[in-house]
Protein backbone atom coordinates (compact mmCIF):
# COMPACT_ATOMS: atom_id res chain seq x y z
CA UNK A 1 0.00 0.00 0.00
CA UNK A 2 1.03 3.56 -0.50
CA UNK A 3 3.47 4.88 2.51
CA UNK A 4 3.83 8.37 2.89
CA UNK A 5 6.44 10.49 1.98
CA UNK A 6 8.09 13.74 3.36
CA UNK A 7 5.65 16.34 1.69
CA UNK A 8 3.05 14.26 3.16
CA UNK A 9 4.35 13.60 6.32
CA UNK A 10 5.03 17.54 6.49
CA UNK A 11 1.49 18.69 4.95
CA UNK A 12 -0.42 16.26 7.29
CA UNK A 13 2.03 17.65 10.59
CA UNK A 14 1.30 21.68 10.00
CA UNK A 15 -2.53 20.88 9.42
CA UNK A 16 -2.77 19.25 13.06
CA UNK A 17 -1.08 22.05 14.14
CA UNK A 18 -3.56 24.72 12.40
CA UNK A 19 -6.56 22.99 13.65
CA UNK A 20 -5.45 22.42 17.78
CA UNK A 21 -5.16 26.49 17.04
CA UNK A 22 -8.53 26.46 15.86
CA UNK A 23 -10.25 24.35 18.19
CA UNK A 24 -8.65 26.30 21.19
CA UNK A 25 -10.44 29.88 19.71
CA UNK A 26 -13.41 27.57 19.12
CA UNK A 27 -12.89 26.48 22.79
CA UNK A 28 -12.57 29.58 24.33
CA UNK A 29 -14.99 31.29 22.53
CA UNK A 30 -13.01 33.34 20.40
CA UNK A 31 -14.70 31.53 17.49
CA UNK A 32 -18.47 30.79 16.90
CA UNK A 33 -19.71 27.80 15.94
CA UNK A 34 -20.66 29.65 12.10
CA UNK A 35 -17.27 30.97 11.77
CA UNK A 36 -15.75 27.31 13.18
CA UNK A 37 -17.59 25.08 10.68
CA UNK A 38 -15.79 25.95 7.74
CA UNK A 39 -12.21 25.30 9.17
CA UNK A 40 -13.63 21.87 10.90
CA UNK A 41 -15.72 20.65 7.84
CA UNK A 42 -11.84 20.81 6.13
CA UNK A 43 -10.73 18.56 8.95
CA UNK A 44 -13.74 15.70 8.97
CA UNK A 45 -15.48 17.18 11.89
CA UNK A 46 -19.29 17.09 12.15
CA UNK A 47 -20.98 18.85 14.67
CA UNK A 48 -23.87 15.85 14.81
CA UNK A 49 -27.31 15.51 17.00
CA UNK A 50 -25.85 15.01 20.43
CA UNK A 51 -21.94 15.70 19.83
CA UNK A 52 -19.27 15.91 17.22
CA UNK A 53 -18.52 13.73 15.14
CA UNK A 54 -14.87 12.86 13.32
CA UNK A 55 -14.77 10.88 9.95
CA UNK A 56 -11.34 9.42 9.29
CA UNK A 57 -9.97 8.78 5.62
CA UNK A 58 -8.69 5.46 4.52
CA UNK A 59 -8.10 6.31 0.89
CA UNK A 60 -9.57 3.64 -1.11
CA UNK A 61 -10.61 1.33 1.55
CA UNK A 62 -6.61 -0.09 2.32
CA UNK A 63 -5.08 -0.23 5.19
CA UNK A 64 -2.34 -2.14 7.22
CA UNK A 65 -2.64 -3.78 10.66
CA UNK A 66 -0.80 -0.80 12.69
CA UNK A 67 -3.72 1.63 10.96
CA UNK A 68 -6.31 -0.64 12.07
CA UNK A 69 -4.45 -0.78 15.74
CA UNK A 70 -4.57 2.86 16.01
CA UNK A 71 -8.14 3.25 14.63
CA UNK A 72 -9.16 0.77 17.55
CA UNK A 73 -6.48 2.42 20.05
CA UNK A 74 -8.36 6.01 19.20
CA UNK A 75 -12.23 4.34 19.93
CA UNK A 76 -10.96 3.04 23.26
CA UNK A 77 -8.86 6.32 24.22
CA UNK A 78 -11.46 9.04 22.68
CA UNK A 79 -14.64 7.13 22.53
CA UNK A 80 -17.03 5.18 23.36
CA UNK A 81 -14.97 1.87 22.88
CA UNK A 82 -16.25 1.44 18.90
CA UNK A 83 -15.67 3.15 15.35
CA UNK A 84 -18.75 3.02 12.23
CA UNK A 85 -17.33 1.83 9.04
CA UNK A 86 -19.05 4.13 6.43
CA UNK A 87 -19.95 3.57 3.00
CA UNK A 88 -17.23 6.15 1.84
CA UNK A 89 -14.85 3.19 3.13
CA UNK A 90 -13.64 5.51 5.79
CA UNK A 91 -14.24 5.15 9.72
CA UNK A 92 -15.96 7.55 12.05
CA UNK A 93 -16.35 8.26 16.08
CA UNK A 94 -19.72 9.10 16.99
CA UNK A 95 -18.36 10.95 20.77
CA UNK A 96 -15.07 12.45 20.39
CA UNK A 97 -14.34 15.36 22.90
CA UNK A 98 -13.98 18.51 20.39
CA UNK A 99 -10.96 19.44 22.40
CA UNK A 100 -9.86 15.84 21.78
CA UNK A 101 -10.22 15.94 18.21
CA UNK A 102 -6.66 17.58 17.53
CA UNK A 103 -4.31 14.77 19.70
CA UNK A 104 -6.83 12.36 17.60
CA UNK A 105 -5.43 13.80 14.38
CA UNK A 106 -1.78 13.81 15.91
CA UNK A 107 -2.15 10.08 16.79
CA UNK A 108 -3.84 9.23 13.28
CA UNK A 109 -0.66 10.98 11.33
CA UNK A 110 1.69 8.66 13.63
CA UNK A 111 0.38 6.23 11.04
CA UNK A 112 0.39 8.32 7.81
CA UNK A 113 -3.93 9.16 8.37
CA UNK A 114 -5.91 11.77 8.31
CA UNK A 115 -9.12 13.40 7.99
CA UNK A 116 -8.89 15.77 4.93
CA UNK A 117 -11.38 16.16 2.63
CA UNK A 118 -14.13 13.67 4.32
CA UNK A 119 -16.50 16.34 4.59
CA UNK A 120 -17.05 19.57 3.04
CA UNK A 121 -17.76 20.99 -0.44
CA UNK A 122 -14.48 19.26 -2.12
CA UNK A 123 -13.24 15.81 -3.99
CA UNK A 124 -14.10 13.21 -1.11
CA UNK A 125 -12.07 9.88 -0.39
CA UNK A 126 -11.63 8.62 -3.61
CA UNK A 127 -13.39 4.67 -3.41
CA UNK A 128 -12.42 1.37 -5.39
CA UNK A 129 -13.11 -2.27 -5.14
CA UNK A 130 -12.77 -3.66 -1.75
CA UNK A 131 -11.73 -6.82 -3.83
CA UNK A 132 -9.09 -4.93 -5.45
CA UNK A 133 -5.70 -6.51 -6.16
CA UNK A 134 -7.33 -9.97 -5.62
CA UNK A 135 -10.17 -10.24 -7.27
CA UNK A 136 -10.34 -13.06 -10.14
CA UNK A 137 -12.11 -10.77 -12.84
CA UNK A 138 -10.10 -7.66 -12.37
CA UNK A 139 -8.40 -6.13 -15.43
CA UNK A 140 -5.86 -4.46 -13.32
CA UNK A 141 -5.45 -3.06 -9.90
CA UNK A 142 -7.61 -0.09 -9.46
CA UNK A 143 -5.98 1.83 -6.31
CA UNK A 144 -2.62 3.48 -8.09
CA UNK A 145 -4.82 5.01 -9.94
CA UNK A 146 -7.00 5.75 -6.93
CA UNK A 147 -3.64 6.75 -5.77
CA UNK A 148 -2.81 8.60 -8.23
CA UNK A 149 -6.51 10.73 -8.12
CA UNK A 150 -5.98 11.28 -4.20
CA UNK A 151 -2.42 12.60 -4.39
CA UNK A 152 -3.77 14.72 -7.28
CA UNK A 153 -6.97 16.06 -5.19
CA UNK A 154 -5.88 16.65 -2.17
CA UNK A 155 -5.81 20.31 -1.30
CA UNK A 156 -6.41 21.23 -5.25
CA UNK A 157 -6.79 25.35 -5.27
CA UNK A 158 -9.07 25.00 -7.87
CA UNK A 159 -11.13 22.29 -6.24
CA UNK A 160 -11.49 22.83 -2.50
CA UNK A 161 -14.91 24.63 -3.04
CA UNK A 162 -17.10 23.46 -5.10
CA UNK A 163 -20.61 23.94 -5.73
CA UNK A 164 -21.23 20.76 -3.50
CA UNK A 165 -18.96 17.35 -2.54
CA UNK A 166 -17.71 15.74 -5.25
CA UNK A 167 -17.35 11.71 -4.96
CA UNK A 168 -14.93 9.41 -7.24
CA UNK A 169 -15.23 6.09 -7.82
CA UNK A 170 -12.81 2.87 -9.49
CA UNK A 171 -13.57 -0.21 -10.17
CA UNK A 172 -10.68 -2.68 -11.63
CA UNK A 173 -13.02 -5.23 -13.17
CA UNK A 174 -16.17 -5.19 -15.36
CA UNK A 175 -18.16 -6.90 -12.31
CA UNK A 176 -18.66 -3.31 -10.59
CA UNK A 177 -18.13 -3.92 -6.61
CA UNK A 178 -17.51 0.06 -6.38
CA UNK A 179 -21.18 1.76 -7.11
CA UNK A 180 -19.25 3.69 -9.53
CA UNK A 181 -22.77 4.77 -11.88
CA UNK A 182 -23.92 6.59 -8.52
CA UNK A 183 -20.61 9.07 -8.37
CA UNK A 184 -20.11 12.35 -9.56
CA UNK A 185 -17.80 10.36 -11.69
CA UNK A 186 -17.25 6.62 -12.19
CA UNK A 187 -14.17 5.25 -13.60
CA UNK A 188 -14.18 1.31 -14.74
CA UNK A 189 -10.32 0.16 -15.91
CA UNK A 190 -10.28 -1.11 -19.55
CA UNK A 191 -7.96 -1.89 -22.34
CA UNK A 192 -8.50 -1.48 -25.82
CA UNK A 193 -7.71 -3.39 -28.61
CA UNK A 194 -4.06 -2.80 -28.67
CA UNK A 195 -3.77 -3.52 -25.04
CA UNK A 196 -3.46 -0.51 -23.61
CA UNK A 197 -4.81 0.70 -20.25
CA UNK A 198 -7.01 3.51 -19.72
CA UNK A 199 -10.79 4.17 -18.36
CA UNK A 200 -14.49 4.56 -19.40
CA UNK A 201 -15.48 7.32 -17.72
CA UNK A 202 -19.23 8.10 -16.35
CA UNK A 203 -20.26 11.14 -14.69
CA UNK A 204 -23.33 12.31 -12.99
CA UNK A 205 -24.45 9.67 -10.82
CA UNK A 206 -25.55 9.74 -7.29
CA UNK A 207 -28.30 9.28 -4.64
CA UNK A 208 -29.60 12.18 -2.02
CA UNK A 209 -33.09 13.69 -3.09
CA UNK A 210 -32.76 13.06 -6.51
CA UNK A 211 -31.26 10.04 -7.59
CA UNK A 212 -29.67 9.44 -10.91
CA UNK A 213 -27.40 7.02 -12.78
CA UNK A 214 -24.61 8.03 -13.86
CA UNK A 215 -23.85 8.62 -18.20
CA UNK A 216 -21.08 7.29 -19.53
CA UNK A 217 -19.40 10.85 -21.04
CA UNK A 218 -16.37 8.60 -22.88
CA UNK A 219 -15.77 5.14 -23.66
CA UNK A 220 -12.08 5.03 -23.46
CA UNK A 221 -9.27 7.62 -22.20
CA UNK A 222 -5.82 6.09 -22.22
CA UNK A 223 -4.22 6.54 -18.75
CA UNK A 224 -1.88 9.08 -19.41
CA UNK A 225 -4.90 11.01 -20.08
CA UNK A 226 -6.51 10.44 -16.94
CA UNK A 227 -5.63 13.38 -14.63
CA UNK A 228 -6.40 16.29 -17.47
CA UNK A 229 -9.39 14.56 -18.46
CA UNK A 230 -11.02 14.27 -14.60
CA UNK A 231 -9.37 17.78 -14.27
CA UNK A 232 -11.55 18.60 -17.28
CA UNK A 233 -14.59 17.53 -16.03
CA UNK A 234 -13.80 19.18 -12.96
CA UNK A 235 -13.76 22.58 -14.45
CA UNK A 236 -16.96 22.36 -16.52
CA UNK A 237 -18.55 21.59 -12.99
CA UNK A 238 -16.92 24.15 -11.23
CA UNK A 239 -17.84 26.66 -13.95
CA UNK A 240 -21.23 25.92 -14.49
CA UNK A 241 -22.20 23.95 -11.20
CA UNK A 242 -25.19 25.78 -9.47
CA UNK A 243 -24.28 27.87 -6.34
CA UNK A 244 -27.60 29.41 -5.61
CA UNK A 245 -29.28 26.02 -4.59
CA UNK A 246 -27.54 23.45 -2.81
CA UNK A 247 -30.37 21.16 -3.57
CA UNK A 248 -29.42 21.49 -7.38
CA UNK A 249 -25.92 21.50 -6.96
CA UNK A 250 -24.46 18.45 -7.81
CA UNK A 251 -22.75 17.70 -11.04
CA UNK A 252 -26.02 15.08 -12.10
CA UNK A 253 -28.38 18.16 -11.59
CA UNK A 254 -26.25 19.82 -14.11
CA UNK A 255 -25.73 16.80 -16.65
CA UNK A 256 -29.65 16.53 -16.53
CA UNK A 257 -30.49 19.80 -17.52
CA UNK A 258 -27.96 20.42 -19.58
CA UNK A 259 -27.67 17.04 -21.10
CA UNK A 260 -24.83 14.67 -21.70
CA UNK A 261 -24.03 15.49 -25.15
CA UNK A 262 -23.41 19.37 -24.06
CA UNK A 263 -21.49 18.18 -21.33
CA UNK A 264 -19.85 15.94 -23.42
CA UNK A 265 -18.76 18.60 -25.83
CA UNK A 266 -17.81 21.36 -23.13
CA UNK A 267 -15.28 18.75 -21.36
CA UNK A 268 -13.70 17.83 -24.70
CA UNK A 269 -13.12 21.54 -25.18
CA UNK A 270 -11.65 21.74 -22.07
CA UNK A 271 -9.83 18.71 -22.04
CA UNK A 272 -7.97 19.80 -25.40
CA UNK A 273 -7.11 22.66 -24.33
CA UNK A 274 -4.87 21.15 -21.25
CA UNK A 275 -4.54 17.78 -22.21
CA UNK A 276 -0.97 18.05 -22.63
CA UNK A 277 0.16 20.09 -19.69
CA UNK A 278 1.56 19.08 -16.81
CA UNK A 279 -1.28 16.88 -16.38
CA UNK A 280 0.31 14.84 -18.59
CA UNK A 281 0.60 11.45 -16.84
CA UNK A 282 3.51 9.21 -17.40
CA UNK A 283 4.68 5.99 -17.49
CA UNK A 284 6.78 6.01 -15.09
CA UNK A 285 4.66 7.83 -12.60
CA UNK A 286 2.48 5.04 -13.12
CA UNK A 287 4.80 2.42 -12.55
CA UNK A 288 5.86 4.49 -9.42
CA UNK A 289 3.06 4.31 -7.94
CA UNK A 290 1.95 0.57 -8.82
CA UNK A 291 5.32 -0.51 -7.20
CA UNK A 292 3.42 0.66 -3.61
CA UNK A 293 0.78 -1.88 -4.25
CA UNK A 294 2.38 -4.88 -5.73
CA UNK A 295 1.43 -8.04 -5.33
CA UNK A 296 1.94 -9.87 -2.14
CA UNK A 297 4.67 -13.16 -2.42
CA UNK A 298 2.25 -15.78 -2.64
CA UNK A 299 2.76 -19.28 -1.90
CA UNK A 300 2.50 -21.73 -4.62
CA UNK A 301 -0.42 -23.83 -3.76
CA UNK A 302 -1.85 -26.80 -5.00
CA UNK A 303 -5.54 -26.40 -6.18
CA UNK A 304 -6.86 -28.97 -3.43
CA UNK A 305 -6.11 -28.66 0.23
CA UNK A 306 -6.79 -31.67 2.02
CA UNK A 307 -6.91 -29.74 4.86
CA UNK A 308 -8.81 -27.38 4.07
CA UNK A 309 -11.68 -29.60 2.83
CA UNK A 310 -11.64 -32.17 6.03
CA UNK A 311 -11.80 -28.77 8.12
CA UNK A 312 -15.06 -28.10 6.12
CA UNK A 313 -16.65 -32.00 6.56
CA UNK A 314 -15.39 -31.70 10.19
CA UNK A 315 -17.95 -28.20 11.23
CA UNK A 316 -20.58 -27.31 9.29
CA UNK A 317 -20.57 -23.84 10.27
CA UNK A 318 -16.93 -23.52 9.08
CA UNK A 319 -18.32 -24.94 5.87
CA UNK A 320 -21.35 -22.45 5.92
CA UNK A 321 -18.71 -19.37 6.76
CA UNK A 322 -16.90 -20.65 3.88
CA UNK A 323 -19.73 -20.89 1.13
CA UNK A 324 -21.29 -17.36 2.38
CA UNK A 325 -18.04 -14.78 3.29
CA UNK A 326 -15.07 -16.84 1.27
CA UNK A 327 -14.70 -15.50 -2.25
CA UNK A 328 -12.46 -16.93 -4.87
CA UNK A 329 -8.79 -15.29 -5.11
CA UNK A 330 -7.13 -14.82 -8.45
CA UNK A 331 -4.22 -16.74 -6.66
CA UNK A 332 -4.61 -20.52 -6.76
CA UNK A 333 -4.68 -21.61 -3.27
CA UNK A 334 -5.85 -18.25 -1.40
CA UNK A 335 -9.32 -16.95 -0.96
CA UNK A 336 -10.66 -13.37 0.09
CA UNK A 337 -12.28 -12.93 3.46
CA UNK A 338 -15.48 -11.12 4.37
CA UNK A 339 -15.78 -10.43 7.97
CA UNK A 340 -19.29 -9.16 8.57
CA UNK A 341 -19.98 -6.09 11.15
CA UNK A 342 -23.62 -6.95 10.64
CA UNK A 343 -24.37 -9.15 13.32
CA UNK A 344 -27.88 -9.36 14.02
CA UNK A 345 -28.87 -7.10 16.90
CA UNK A 346 -26.22 -5.05 16.21
CA UNK A 347 -25.72 -1.58 14.84
CA UNK A 348 -24.49 -2.31 11.53
CA UNK A 349 -21.08 -1.04 10.71
CA UNK A 350 -19.87 -1.00 14.49
CA UNK A 351 -17.02 -2.20 15.92
CA UNK A 352 -15.52 -2.50 19.55
CA UNK A 353 -11.98 -1.48 19.46
CA UNK A 354 -11.35 -5.52 20.86
CA UNK A 355 -12.91 -6.25 17.37
CA UNK A 356 -10.72 -4.08 15.38
CA UNK A 357 -7.93 -5.25 17.62
CA UNK A 358 -8.65 -9.02 16.83
CA UNK A 359 -9.43 -7.90 12.75
CA UNK A 360 -5.66 -6.08 12.87
CA UNK A 361 -3.50 -9.65 14.58
CA UNK A 362 -5.52 -11.98 11.54
CA UNK A 363 -4.31 -9.32 8.79
CA UNK A 364 -0.87 -9.11 10.17
CA UNK A 365 -0.60 -12.92 10.28
CA UNK A 366 -3.10 -14.41 7.84
CA UNK A 367 -3.70 -11.57 5.01
CA UNK A 368 0.09 -9.92 4.16
CA UNK A 369 -0.34 -7.22 6.87
CA UNK A 370 -3.23 -5.89 4.92
CA UNK A 371 -6.97 -5.14 5.55
CA UNK A 372 -9.63 -3.24 3.31
CA UNK A 373 -13.44 -1.21 4.41
CA UNK A 374 -15.77 -2.17 2.04
CA UNK A 375 -18.58 0.17 0.71
CA UNK A 376 -20.89 -2.46 2.37
CA UNK A 377 -19.57 -1.14 6.02
CA UNK A 378 -17.53 -4.15 6.17
CA UNK A 379 -13.76 -5.54 6.33
CA UNK A 380 -11.64 -7.83 4.24
CA UNK A 381 -9.25 -10.00 4.67
CA UNK A 382 -7.84 -9.93 0.75
CA UNK A 383 -5.22 -12.75 1.15
CA UNK A 384 -5.58 -15.99 2.84
CA UNK A 385 -4.44 -18.90 2.26
CA UNK A 386 -6.86 -21.64 2.16
CA UNK A 387 -5.24 -23.47 4.64
CA UNK A 388 -5.23 -20.95 7.16
CA UNK A 389 -9.20 -20.13 6.93
CA UNK A 390 -10.16 -22.46 10.19
CA UNK A 391 -7.77 -20.62 12.27
CA UNK A 392 -9.27 -17.36 10.87
CA UNK A 393 -12.83 -18.64 11.60
CA UNK A 394 -11.96 -19.84 15.03
CA UNK A 395 -10.60 -16.30 15.64
CA UNK A 396 -13.51 -14.83 14.39
CA UNK A 397 -15.86 -17.01 16.19
CA UNK A 398 -14.64 -15.66 19.50
CA UNK A 399 -14.35 -12.07 18.88
CA UNK A 400 -18.26 -12.30 17.61
CA UNK A 401 -17.31 -11.40 14.38
CA UNK A 402 -17.86 -15.02 12.36
CA UNK A 403 -21.99 -14.33 11.19
CA UNK A 404 -22.19 -15.90 7.96
CA UNK A 405 -24.14 -13.11 5.97
CA UNK A 406 -22.23 -11.49 3.36
CA UNK A 407 -24.22 -10.70 0.73
CA UNK A 408 -27.61 -11.74 2.38
CA UNK A 409 -30.58 -10.11 3.88
CA UNK A 410 -29.22 -9.50 7.28
CA UNK A 411 -25.99 -7.57 5.88
CA UNK A 412 -27.53 -4.51 5.37
CA UNK A 413 -26.44 -1.25 5.04
CA UNK A 414 -27.62 1.73 7.52
CA UNK A 415 -27.00 5.04 8.04
CA UNK A 416 -26.74 6.47 11.62
CA UNK A 417 -30.00 7.92 11.50
CA UNK A 418 -32.18 9.76 13.99
CA UNK A 419 -30.22 8.14 17.10
CA UNK A 420 -26.69 10.47 15.73
CA UNK A 421 -27.47 12.34 12.72
CA UNK A 422 -28.95 16.46 12.76
CA UNK A 423 -30.00 15.79 9.44
CA UNK A 424 -32.09 12.09 9.87
CA UNK A 425 -35.85 12.68 9.59
CA UNK A 426 -36.15 9.06 11.31
CA UNK A 427 -34.43 6.26 12.94
CA UNK A 428 -32.56 3.49 11.03
CA UNK A 429 -30.71 1.63 13.31
CA UNK A 430 -33.24 0.05 15.17
CA UNK A 431 -35.31 -0.88 12.57
CA UNK A 432 -32.04 -2.49 10.99
CA UNK A 433 -31.79 -4.31 14.14
CA UNK A 434 -35.00 -5.64 13.90
CA UNK A 435 -35.03 -7.07 10.67
CA UNK A 436 -31.76 -8.69 10.82
CA UNK A 437 -32.92 -10.47 14.70
CA UNK A 438 -36.10 -11.52 12.43
CA UNK A 439 -34.17 -13.17 9.44
CA UNK A 440 -31.40 -14.38 11.00
CA UNK A 441 -31.71 -17.55 10.72
CA UNK A 442 -28.84 -19.02 8.50
CA UNK A 443 -30.65 -21.72 6.63
CA UNK A 444 -33.75 -19.07 5.64
CA UNK A 445 -30.84 -16.63 4.58
CA UNK A 446 -29.76 -18.82 2.25
CA UNK A 447 -33.30 -20.37 1.07
CA UNK A 448 -33.56 -16.48 0.10
CA UNK A 449 -30.64 -15.97 -1.33
CA UNK A 450 -28.10 -13.12 -2.65
CA UNK A 451 -30.80 -9.74 -1.47
CA UNK A 452 -29.33 -6.25 -0.64
CA UNK A 453 -31.71 -4.61 1.59
CA UNK A 454 -30.65 -0.63 2.39
CA UNK A 455 -31.99 1.30 4.84
CA UNK A 456 -31.79 5.22 4.94
CA UNK A 457 -32.85 8.03 7.72
CA UNK A 458 -33.47 10.73 5.89
CA UNK A 459 -34.07 11.52 1.86
CA UNK A 460 -29.77 12.52 2.00
CA UNK A 461 -29.84 8.45 1.43
CA UNK A 462 -26.63 7.73 3.25
CA UNK A 463 -27.93 4.32 3.53
CA UNK A 464 -27.94 3.58 -0.15
CA UNK A 465 -31.48 2.71 0.01
CA UNK A 466 -32.08 3.95 -3.92
CA UNK A 467 -29.71 1.13 -4.69
CA UNK A 468 -30.79 -1.50 -2.21
CA UNK A 469 -32.76 -4.71 -3.83
CA UNK A 470 -35.11 -3.77 -1.04
CA UNK A 471 -34.52 0.26 -0.30
CA UNK A 472 -36.14 1.62 2.89
CA UNK A 473 -36.37 5.26 3.27
CA UNK A 474 -37.42 6.86 6.77
CA UNK A 475 -39.71 10.08 6.84
CA UNK A 476 -41.27 11.94 9.17
CA UNK A 477 -45.10 12.13 8.67
CA UNK A 478 -46.88 15.15 11.23
CA UNK A 479 -44.21 14.17 13.55
CA UNK A 480 -44.50 10.73 13.00
CA UNK A 481 -41.82 7.93 12.02
CA UNK A 482 -42.98 6.47 8.33
CA UNK A 483 -40.94 3.80 6.33
CA UNK A 484 -41.40 4.35 2.39
CA UNK A 485 -40.31 1.15 0.10
CA UNK A 486 -38.49 0.40 -2.85
CA UNK A 487 -37.54 -2.17 -5.11
CA UNK A 488 -35.21 -3.23 -7.68
CA UNK A 489 -32.72 -0.89 -7.02
CA UNK A 490 -29.06 -2.06 -7.76
CA UNK A 491 -25.42 -0.50 -7.60
CA UNK A 492 -23.33 -3.08 -10.07
CA UNK A 493 -22.78 -2.68 -13.40
CA UNK A 494 -26.54 -3.18 -14.08
CA UNK A 495 -27.59 -0.07 -12.02
CA UNK A 496 -31.24 0.96 -10.94
CA UNK A 497 -33.09 2.92 -9.07
CA UNK A 498 -35.49 1.80 -6.97
CA UNK A 499 -38.82 2.62 -7.32
CA UNK A 500 -41.47 3.25 -4.22
CA UNK A 501 -43.78 0.84 -4.07
CA UNK A 502 -46.86 2.97 -2.16
CA UNK A 503 -47.07 4.52 1.34
CA UNK A 504 -44.98 4.23 4.70
CA UNK A 505 -45.38 2.14 7.21
CA UNK A 506 -44.90 2.65 10.54
CA UNK A 507 -41.69 1.03 12.19
CA UNK A 508 -43.83 -1.76 14.01
CA UNK A 509 -45.01 -2.68 10.85
CA UNK A 510 -41.86 -2.43 8.43
CA UNK A 511 -40.58 -6.29 9.55
CA UNK A 512 -44.07 -7.59 8.35
CA UNK A 513 -44.12 -5.44 4.94
CA UNK A 514 -40.31 -6.76 4.19
CA UNK A 515 -41.60 -10.09 5.49
CA UNK A 516 -44.22 -10.14 2.89
CA UNK A 517 -42.05 -8.78 0.24
CA UNK A 518 -39.91 -11.47 0.68
CA UNK A 519 -42.50 -14.29 0.96
CA UNK A 520 -43.98 -13.02 -2.51
CA UNK A 521 -40.60 -13.08 -4.22
CA UNK A 522 -39.88 -17.18 -2.44
CA UNK A 523 -43.62 -18.12 -4.00
CA UNK A 524 -42.96 -16.78 -7.56
CA UNK A 525 -39.45 -17.52 -8.19
CA UNK A 526 -38.57 -19.56 -11.20
CA UNK A 527 -36.19 -21.65 -9.34
CA UNK A 528 -33.83 -21.25 -6.33
CA UNK A 529 -31.28 -20.07 -8.42
CA UNK A 530 -33.27 -16.65 -9.53
CA UNK A 531 -32.00 -13.92 -7.36
CA UNK A 532 -34.48 -11.59 -5.75
CA UNK A 533 -33.45 -8.56 -7.92
CA UNK A 534 -33.60 -11.03 -11.26
CA UNK A 535 -37.14 -12.32 -10.05
CA UNK A 536 -38.40 -8.53 -9.81
CA UNK A 537 -36.91 -7.54 -13.00
CA UNK A 538 -38.78 -10.51 -14.67
CA UNK A 539 -42.07 -9.78 -12.23
CA UNK A 540 -42.26 -6.20 -12.09
CA UNK A 541 -43.70 -4.59 -8.74
CA UNK A 542 -47.16 -5.23 -9.22
CA UNK A 543 -47.06 -8.56 -7.48
CA UNK A 544 -44.83 -7.22 -4.56
CA UNK A 545 -47.83 -4.29 -4.19
CA UNK A 546 -50.62 -6.70 -4.44
CA UNK A 547 -49.45 -8.68 -1.43
CA UNK A 548 -48.39 -5.77 0.75
CA UNK A 549 -51.50 -2.96 -0.30
CA UNK A 550 -54.13 -5.43 -1.67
Amino acid sequence: MYRYDEFDKEFVSKRVAQFREQVERRVSGELSEDNFKPLRLMNGVYLQLHAYMLRVAVPYGTLSSKQMRKLAHIAKKYDRDYGHFTTRQNIQYNWPKLSDIPDILEELAEVEMHAIQTSGNCIRNVTTDHFAGAAKDEIADPRPYAEILRQWSSIHPEFSFLPRKFKIAVTGAPNDRAAIQFHDIGLEVKKDAAGRIGFAFYVGGGQGRTPMIAKLINEFVPQEDLLSYTEAILRVYNLYGRRDNKYKARIKILVHEAGIDKIREDVAAEFARIKDSVLKLPDEDVTAIEAYFAAPEFKELPNVSTAFEQAKVRDAGFKTWVEQNVTEHAKVGYGIVTISVKKPGDAPGDASSAQMNVMADLGEKYSFDELRISHEQNVVLPHVALDDLEAVYKALVEADLATSNAGLISDMIACPGLDYCALATARSIPVAQSLATKFEDDERQRDIGPLKLKISGCINACGHHHVGHIGILGVDRKGEELYQITLGGSADEQASVGQILGPGFPSDKVDDAIETIVETYLQNRTSKDEAFIDAYRRLGAEPFKQALYG
